[in-house]
């Protein structure tokens, strides 16, 4: 038997893959199909060649090859319709898996099919041809596994991270709030959230520990109602000469009663965001003047202590350094009011047991600024200087998933978390640094980007550089509400990046360790001491969208990495292929020595996604909102880590001698 398969508009596989792919089927059949020599399939392809000939003429090449064995073939979603007729595969809009599983297990088969090519009792074969026509489009679009090698230095820590690292914010932002047509805050505002709501309880919980900071764009806008307010505590409205087009809001005690109860229930450690306009006047339009007004926020505070609500941190204004977002104050003058709010917790908090913080400025780092505003305040007056992160620009950006994907643009932040580090270092060394609050894409975040799974290689990847050059917390605009809430602002159920920050927070410590790396750019790759136990934790993001990535991990205080060991090339194509093939219900190494994998997909490889799929499984919530357990896959120490293309992975090594972890 003859079976003739026609192959043509391949434009989108470089003719090389075609061949390499043609030469494996030849191996493999032969080798498979030995026994049988009556069946023959002709391949006849037509390749289309990427550069045009002279005059503009695309130039066809005909390529024949002979297997010796039985297959049917479809490439580029293109099959001659008189090969398949009758069957799913003639479709020219292509073919899906479940409508090859019909077609192969139909009863009605009919000739030039795969039943006619196999005897009827081979469906052993039928099963495993099935696999592998399935398996086709994902092979042939991946480059052949890369290997890499990292090595980590474990003798001593580059930097150190807060216990509570993670960190994300609720802000004040009410439902009226819109951008670009869209008006993604809802019910998620300080004042209005729903705190008795099951799904939040739960959320906050299973961090056993989260930092929230309370603030936001409308934190200086926000009066308190204690002491003498002189005026009803009204919430906001839309004003259309007000500071980003709302009036002032009210924060009535019952509420921040409330709030406190939540906070004391799921053990949130609280940073809360002070009013730094209060008793201001405008100059002209973005520059405020005159001296802080602290009555109201005297009054607050010294409830909050009478009550003994337990605030970790108190921070100074939102975004009114350097030039400002809406409104900016002079270094010099925040710098003097600074040392007032100084003085003002000294005195209510004398004598407990708690001690805050004293945070500024909130907003978007200008090195001039940042330096007048240490050197007015002095030593031990602010404890840590925030600052904020949009880097991804605004939300409505069509690019923002290229930007999120490319290493180049992401690497580019650096520069602000070196400066800042280098800042407080000559200016400010009793101060340390937070990321007060990041959402990637400012206005709200972008829709079906932040709040998807793409997103989570931009969030992870800020998480590792920021405590990489020194950055003690890292706030995440929001908790929820916008387009980049951790939780859907309705559902309350989980985004992808709510379980990121949930395994960056259980599995990261606060050591962070050196990584030597050349490799692909497209590999970035990052270690830390683990928490809560002996070893080491990395973190493995791999941004490419072709390239499997096979890491090994070596040891900086045992070995030398020699000059181009860290890439040992690629794979035979034959040994790409087996190591494609996964066997669903294989059992993990019984090697003695183990370690632990989490590896995170998006549901269905769509980084759109808003299901977040760990080791296979996707993550959602229980019926009463439980967060679902976070089990790793263990893998045999002394074998490679493998990372799919456009994945991340969680690696933690327990046995890794790391003196900085001990």
């Amino acid at each position: 038997m003859q079976l003739r398969i026609f192959l043509g508009e391949c434009k989108d596989i470089p003719e090389s893959s075609v061949l390499q792919w043609f030469r494996f089927l030849q191996r493999f059949f032969a080798s498979l199909f030995k026994q049988q020599q009556n069946v023959e399939v002709q391949i006849l392809v037509l390749l289309l060649p990427l550069r045009p000939r002279q005059g503009g003429a695309e130039r066809w090449r005909r390529t024949r090859l002979w297997i010796p064995a039985a297959t049917l073939f479809c490439f580029c979603n293109r099959v001659q319709p008189n090969l398949c007729s009758g069957s799913p595969l003639s479709s020219d809009n292509g073919w899906s898996s479940p409508d090859l599983l019909r077609f192969v297990t139909s009863t009605t088969i009919r000739i030039r099919t795969l039943g006619d090519l196999i005897s009827a009792g081979e469906m052993s074969f039928q099963v495993f041809l099935l696999f592998f026509l399935c398996s086709l489009p994902k092979i042939l679009a991946q480059d052949p596994p890369v290997h890499e090698t990292i090595v980590v230095k474990g003798a001593s820590t580059i930097a150190e991270t807060d216990d509570n690292f993670v960190c994300a914010t609720l802000d004040w932002w009410p439902s009226e709030k819109c951008n670009y047509d869209q008006c993604p805050w809802g019910q998620s505002s300080v004042l209005n959230l729903d705190l008795h709501h099951p799904f939040l309880t739960k959320a906050i919980r299973a961090f056993n520990t989260l930092r929230i900071r309370v603030g936001g764009s409308l934190q200086d806008q926000v009066v308190y109602d204690v002491g003498d307010l002189g005026f009803p505590c009204h919430p906001f409205r839309k004003m259309v000469d007000g500071l980003f087009g709302f009036s002032k809001g009210c924060l009535g005690m019952d509420r921040w009663d409330e709030l406190n109860l939540l906070f004391n229930k799921t053990g949130v450690i609280v940073t809360f965001g002070l009013n730094a306009l209060y008793g201001r006047h405008k100059i002209r339009k973005g520059v405020w003047g005159g001296a802080w007004n602290s009555s109201n926020a005297h009054s607050f505070i010294k409830y909050t202590v009478s009550k003994g609500y337990r605030v970790d941190s108190w921070e100074f204004g939102n975004e009114l350094s350097g030039s400002g977002i809406g409104a900016s104050v002079g270094a010099e003058q925040y710098g003097k009011d600074l040392i007032s709010l100084k003085a003002i917790l000294s005195d209510l908090y004398k004598g407990s047991r708690q001690h805050p913080l004293l945070l500024a400025p909130g907003g978007f780092f200008d090195q001039q600024w940042y330096t007048q505003l240490l050197q007015v305040s002095g030593s031990n007056v602010v404890d840590v200087m925030t600052h904020h992160i949009y880097n991804l620009g605004a939300g409505v950006d069509p690019h923002l998933m290229s930007k999120i994907l490319d290493p180049h643009y992401l690497s580019r932040i650096s520069k602000a978390f070196k400066d800042l580090q280098f800042t407080i270092q000559r200016h400010g060394p009793w101060s340390s640094a937070w990321v007060g609050e990041s959402g990637g894409a400012y206005n709200s975040g972008g829709r079906l980007v932040s709040n998807t799974f793409v997103n989570s290689f931009w969030y992870l990847d800020q998480l590792a550089m920021a405590s990489k050059y020194g950055t003690k917390v890292y706030c995440r605009q929001s908790l929820i509400g916008g387009n980049y809430g951790l939780l859907n602002v309705t559902t309350f159920i989980p985004n992808p990046d709510y379980y990121s920050a949930l395994l960056w927070h259980r599995l990261m410590g606060k050591g962070v360790l050196s990584i030597d790396f050349s490799g692909s750019p497209f590999l970035r790759p990052y270690a830390h001491c683990s928490k809560g136990k002996e070893g080491i934790t990395l973190l493995l993001i791999n941004l490419s969208n072709s390239t499997k990535f096979h890491i090994t991990v070596r040891n900086g205080m045992n070995i030398k990495l020699h000059e181009g060991e860290a890439n040992h090339g690629e794979d035979s194509f034959m040994e790409n292929f087996k190591k494609s093939v996964t066997w669903i219900g294989k059992k993990a190494s019984d090697g003695a020595v183990q370690r632990q994998e989490y590896h995170l997909t998006p549901k269905d490889g769509n980084l759109r996604s808003r299901t977040m799929v760990l080791n296979g499984n996707p993550l959602k919530l229980t019926e009463d909102g439980t967060i679902p357990a976070l089990d790793p896959v263990l893998v045999d120490v002394n074998l490679p880590t493998s990372l799919a293309p456009l994945s991340i992975a969680f690696v933690t090594l327990p046995n890794f001698e790391a003196p900085a972890c001990a």
